[in-house]
């Protein structure tokens, strides 16, 4: 391989890709948008949920259970009344997604020191809203009963947890590291697969293979610009994750970089084996997607490996995009090094000189072929 020629054909890509101001928005200025919508709209927290109160105690207990909930920032009273049909009207119309019902005698048995019992009815139709509320209402429950416990008759258990990595239970602070993956990922795919195939339908592939350029050079040359780009986008979302979300970064930076190089060549190696099998601007980018919707429902990235299907947690063992959340995770949340992360490095490693080997050996066997 002549590194001259090499050298002059990733030239020439990235002025290709550059010259236009357009391509230049979308290349650096769209994902830092993306992580920006998905920072802010993609989160499992559940605050100001709506709650119907039936107080049918009216008293000052109750009034103070009730104003424990709205202080806690999750829950806000959308409506109150002494009537339960009311209740059950709101949750029918979505008016409220939570109800809390304080039975008459809710005092007296409070000051009593017996059993003193809630009802929290919740809108199961959005089951991870209503999950997540559910903890957080027994939780706040909890903490007010154990607060206006009489002293002589102190809890005999007592429960004080504690989250490690990311103490507020913070959703942004664990998604925003995971958009990182999704964004490089979509990028490189797209940068790889349309760009091979616009130069075959403008004709400019041909010339290029009667060219002095060897495949192998002509495969580096189309990668080599691509991968710079994408790490180009890793630096401005880490960037904008760390200045504008304040996600904590406790790891390594280098070993942040090897592992999205590593990722880097996977989503490159599948980019180039979709540009071999399409014919069309078109087919190429049906098919990006194609690959990429499974490679982020299978990544971890919305819904946890484990809670999957045994076949399916098989299959997310050969999807890069999973070991990169790891990595990314570990690293940015935990600080975890290279000991603790040698499996998924591993494993992006094979992952990615295996696929980009493939697709480089189908890309010159249909280039010899014409």
């Amino acid at each position: 391989m002549s590194p001259e020629r090499i050298f002059e054909m990733v030239r020439k890509e990235l002025r290709q890709v550059l010259r236009d101001v357009r391509m230049r928005g979308v290349l650096f200025v769209a994902p830092v948008i993306q992580l920006l919508i998905f920072g802010y709209a993609v989160s499992t927290d559940v605050r100001d949920t709506a709650t119907f109160v039936i107080d049918a105690d009216g008293s000052r207990e109750s009034r103070d259970l009730v104003e424990a909930f709205t202080a806690s920032g999750y829950f806000r009273v959308a409506g109150a009344s002494r009537r339960p049909a009311d209740l059950v009207r709101a949750l029918d119309r979505g008016e409220a997604a939570v109800g809390l019902v304080i039975p008459a005698g809710f005092a007296r048995d409070v000051r009593r020191g017996g059993p003193a019992k809630v009802q929290l009815l919740f809108d199961g139709t959005n089951s991870n809203v209503a999950t997540v509320a559910m903890g957080y209402a027994g939780r706040i429950v909890q903490s007010w009963g154990m607060r206006i416990a009489p002293a002589q008759a102190p809890p005999g258990v007592e429960l004080r947890a504690r989250a490690w990595f990311n103490p507020d239970l913070n959703s942004r602070t664990y998604n925003v590291p995971a958009v990182v993956g999704a964004i490089l990922v979509l990028v490189c795919l797209l940068l790889t697969a349309l760009a091979i195939v616009r130069e075959r339908e403008i004709g400019t592939l041909e010339q290029l293979l009667v060219s002095p350029l060897t495949p192998g050079e002509l495969i580096l040359g189309k990668t080599i610009p691509f991968a710079a780009i994408g790490l180009v986008d890793l630096g401005l979302v880490t960037a904008v994750a760390l200045y504008w979300f304040h996600v904590p970064f406790r790891g390594s930076a280098l070993l942040l970089l090897l592992a999205s190089l590593l990722y880097i060549l996977s989503a490159l190696g599948v980019g180039l084996y979709i540009s071999t099998i399409s014919r069309t601007q078109q087919e190429a980018f049906m098919a990006v997607f194609l690959v990429f919707m499974p490679t982020m429902l299978l990544s971890g990235f919305m819904f946890p490996v484990s809670s999957m299907p045994p076949v399916f947690r098989w299959l997310t063992l050969i999807n890069p995009m999973r070991h990169y959340l790891e990595i990314v995770r570990g690293i940015f949340l935990k600080g975890a090094g290279a000991a603790a992360l040698w499996k998924q490095l591993a494993a992006l490693s094979l992952m990615g000189v295996g696929i980009l080997w493939l697709a480089a050996d189908r890309f010159r066997r249909r280039a010899a072929a014409g």
